[in-house]
């Protein structure tokens, strides 16, 4: 699998990589790094599947499935999902470095793009030489604030439930349990600013290239990762993940991922 970056960006990390930090959490404490809006991919064609279906996109950053519009009449306040943490590699044939992934849930930033309130697991994996090691980190944001870091220890394997909530368009609470180990953690958010309230128009189950000082990070190799309990709930409704857009993965023409709906409640995403 060819590296995700262009040339310039893989040159540019690879000669400040020595200067950042190693761990997932320090980065995430430097409050550098943010989930962003859906980038639609407008790069070159390029080698890859050709999408069967018009409810197939292509995107820089992200990879699952997004409901783009709740039913007539109503807005999506909450968007949950369980997912097994996965074992992360380097690409393949890659040298040193750091490459790192996130999979998440949440409510709107595609078709709605001025907020999202999400929560997730990064996954990062580093190798120096010979040694590889792999990091896990829990994390909530409301966009377009950077992250923040949940205090929660998390391995591979780990079973993670993972919900959003809004109150109202202004308030919300994102909860992350870890189903493996019994802990649990929740944070009530508020929007940041006047011009980031949430609309209600998506509900997501996605897996992202998320971005660190200005410029998406490395694609870690994340095998695969399997969303299951997809719920999307209104007011008055509760809705699965049948009918949603399916979005994958393409950079400088190369199809990263491959995102299937397995059920009405179920979404796989594989690293290809």
């Amino acid at each position: 699998m060819k590296l995700s970056l262009s040339l310039l960006s893989n040159v540019l990390f690879a000669t400040t990589i020595l200067a950042r930090p190693h761990s997932r959490a320090e980065r995430r404490a430097t409050r550098t790094l943010k989930s962003q809006p859906l980038i639609p991919y407008t790069g070159p064609v390029g080698p890859g599947p050709v999408p069967d279906s018009s409810n197939v996109q292509y995107s820089d950053n992200w990879s699952g499935a997004v409901l783009t519009a709740p039913p007539a009449g109503q807005t999506f306040n909450a968007v949950s999902a369980t997912f097994t943490v996965p074992t992360v590699s380097p690409p393949s044939g890659a040298g040193s470095g750091s490459w790192a992934s996130s999979a998440w849930v949440g409510i709107d930033g595609d078709t709605y793009g001025n907020a999202i309130l999400q929560t997730g697991i990064d996954f990062t994996v580093t190798k120096s030489g010979s040694s590889v090691s792999q990091s896990f980190q829990a994390w909530y944001e409301w966009y377009p604030n950077n992250a923040y870091n949940f205090a929660m220890e998390v391995s591979a394997g780990d079973v993670m439930a993972i919900s959003v909530h809004s109150t109202s368009a202004s308030a919300g609470t994102v909860t992350i349990e870890n189903v493996s180990t019994g802990a649990s953690v929740s944070k009530a958010l508020t929007a940041p600013g006047s011009g980031s309230h949430l609309g209600g128009q998506n509900a997501e189950w996605i897996v992202e290239d998320f971005e660190e000082g200005g410029s998406l990070v490395a694609l870690s190799n994340f095998g695969t990762v399997t969303f299951t309990d997809c719920v999307a709930k209104t007011s008055s409704e509760s809705l699965g993940v049948s009918g949603a857009t399916v979005i994958d993965i393409k950079q400088n023409g190369n199809v990263e991922t491959s995102v299937t709906i397995e059920s009405s409640s179920s979404v796989q995403v594989k690293y290809v």
